[in-house]
């Protein structure tokens, strides 16, 4: 029994630490307030821990939830939206309906699944590329902060790249302890608390936050996660974790919580033999990961104010260190095949910079711009072989 506690601990730890500031720069970056954004990491560790207890036992599955890392990042790149915070709060809520809608309405996952794989990718791609820049900028602006953490995680990267990003985060979080004892003490909450906010809803926020957030948590999070927990043998309740998932990400929405969704690559520790030779005792460890996760749901305000408390610029870096391996798979993904390489290329630039077209951010105009090359594309290679395919005269 050890074993898989042991296991979901891991995936807990690792899931958390390797992630958490790249939420808090997402929410800040939507115009949460630094207790705003606490609230809505709390939000998401509580939820997706019990949805995780609900899930795995009911059906005894090595079922783990997580946030929506991609979807974090594209906050990020989003910036202000019009209507601010609290449509960035309606922008979450209509992602827990477009969820819902999922499990309730087939053709809706069929549409999202039609989309081009290399198109979501380059999406995401680009839409990783500033935070994956900021270790860069860090460490020239605050070397003393930002460069320890960029040493562990290239030593542990040789010889355990598994806890590269978690230590580099715990080196990190040494380095600012220093630095606020040397300024001055924490200003923000120390205690968890839940900061309510009322949504509102923009036509910039649902069509520039909402859509492109929906489809990097499916294409990213749960298309992938249902991949890798049958490549182990298991077959993922696809409706109920869609139902799981949208009521948490609904019901977490007015505490700041962006998205819930299943986990894709932390899914491997617990549904791996790594966690338990006997595949149905696995199940356990990612129970155990569903307590630890409501465990750090007490702790997250106070390392969001310790976060906070850091020089400008070093959260991001950090969080920059922890999307490189996710950036390097997307743009794989993305330039995978030669075959309209162009649209992802196209798409990869578009969401790379930075735009903002009638209050609407990079990564929807990304999303469109790419599946407008792929229609032209497709279009002129019809063309092409209307010749030889059409009827003779």
């Amino acid at each position: 029994m050890t074993r898989p506690v042991m296991a979901g601990l891991l995936t807990a730890i690792v899931g958390f630490t390797s992630s958490f500031a790249v939420v808090l720069a997402g929410l800040r970056a939507v115009g949460a307030t630094p207790a705003e954004a606490a609230s809505g990491l709390l939000a998401l560790c509580a939820l997706q821990g019990v949805g995780i207890l609900w899930l795995t036992r009911r059906h005894r599955l090595p079922l783990t939830l997580a946030w929506s890392t991609p979807g974090a990042a594209v906050l990020a790149s989003s910036g202000g939206v019009d209507g601010g915070w609290h449509a960035a709060v309606g922008a979450f809520l209509v992602v827990g309906g477009l969820v819902l809608l999922t499990a309730l309405w087939p053709a809706l996952g069929r549409l999202i699944a039609s989309i081009p794989a290399p198109i979501a990718q380059a999406m995401l791609a680009g839409v990783l590329l500033s935070l994956c820049l900021a270790p860069v900028r860090g460490v020239v602006d605050h070397p003393l902060v930002v460069g320890p953490a960029v040493v562990v995680w290239l030593a542990l990267l040789r010889v355990a790249p598994r806890w590269a990003v978690p230590a580099a985060f715990g080196t990190a979080l040494v380095t600012i302890g220093v630095d606020i004892a040397r300024t001055g003490g924490l200003d923000g909450p120390l205690v968890p608390h839940l900061a309510w906010t009322t949504p509102s809803f923009t036509w910039g926020a649902v069509i520039g936050i909402a859509v492109p957030l929906y489809v990097v948590t499916m294409a990213s999070q749960n298309v992938p996660g249902v991949a890798v927990m049958a490549s182990y043998g298991f077959d993922v309740p696809w409706r109920e974790t869609m139902l799981v998932t949208g009521v948490g990400t609904a019901v977490g929405a007015a505490a700041g919580g962006h998205a819930i969704n299943l986990a894709a690559i932390t899914t491997a520790l617990s549904a791996s033999p790594e966690a338990h030779p006997d595949p149905r005792r696995r199940w356990v460890a990612a129970h155990t990961a569903g307590w630890a996760y409501l465990v750090l749901a007490v702790v997250s305000a106070a390392l969001t104010s310790f976060v906070a408390a850091a020089p400008a610029g070093v959260a991001e870096a950090v969080a920059g260190l922890g999307l490189l391996a996710t950036l390097g798979s997307s743009l794989s993904g993305a330039l995978s095949s030669m075959d309209g390489r162009e649209a992802a290329v196209v798409t990869f630039l578009v969401a790379a910079s930075g735009v903002t077209l009638l209050g609407v951010g990079a990564a929807f105009w990304a999303l469109a711009a790419g599946l407008a090359v792929v229609a032209v594309l497709r279009r002129r290679a019809g063309l092409r072989m209307a010749p030889e395919t059409g009827p003779s005269s």
